[in-house]
């Protein structure tokens, strides 16, 4: 099996689509007067910002390219339950729902090369997670996680080989090159 760990924000939904979820709950809410934002009966797909359009045709060319599954690492993971964030895939245009998420608590006893590691780092602790998925998971045999936070090996003390970089907020998974160095990772 090939699997990608999805980011979202800095990924698939960029800084242009940031804020969309409070313009999607205001218009929801319009035609729904008496359902509150916090309430079980609020849709999931009003909760999230959107997708960018651009970046999700370039997620399913990937998907289309390598029959890759999507393991969500994103932190909107906290957010929804598998079934709610499989619909609001489909409501963004995504072809493939994701098969899961990476935990969100770590261990008491961090491996060996977490000597080092700091709890407060949000990079560490994805990286750790991601680990932890894989370890679940022997079935996988290529995988790569794709983010805006920087995961890649530091000083071999943490980090992940099989990592790819948006750095570009704006750009994100569209960004010129990043698709190739996705595509090795799953070749």
């Amino acid at each position: 099996m090939k699997v990608i760990f999805l980011d979202h924000d800095g990924v698939v939904c960029l800084m242009d689509n940031w804020g969309s979820r409070f313009k999607k709950a205001e218009n929801f809410m319009k035609s729904n007067p008496g359902v509150a934002i916090n309430s079980p009966d609020f849709p999931k797909e009003y909760r999230f910002d959107n997708f960018d359009k651009k970046a999700i045709k370039v997620l399913n060319d990937i998907l289309s390219k390598t029959d890759a599954e999507i393991v969500v690492s994103s932190d909107w993971r906290a957010h929804s339950s598998l079934e709610e964030m499989g619909k609001f895939y489909e409501t963004q245009g995504v072809i493939k729902k994701p098969i899961g998420y990476t935990p969100t608590s770590l261990p008491g006893d961090l491996p060996y090369f977490f000597d080092a590691f700091d709890k407060t780092e949000l990079e560490q602790t994805r990286s750790y997670e991601i680990l932890e998925w894989l370890k679940e998971h022997p079935e996988v045999t290529h995988w790569v996680a794709v983010d805006d936070l920087d995961m890649s090996v530091r000083e071999g003390k943490w980090g992940l080989t099989n990592f790819v970089h948006t750095p570009k907020m704006r750009e994100g998974i569209k960004q010129s090159g990043i698709k190739d160095k996705i595509l090795k990772f799953l070749s």
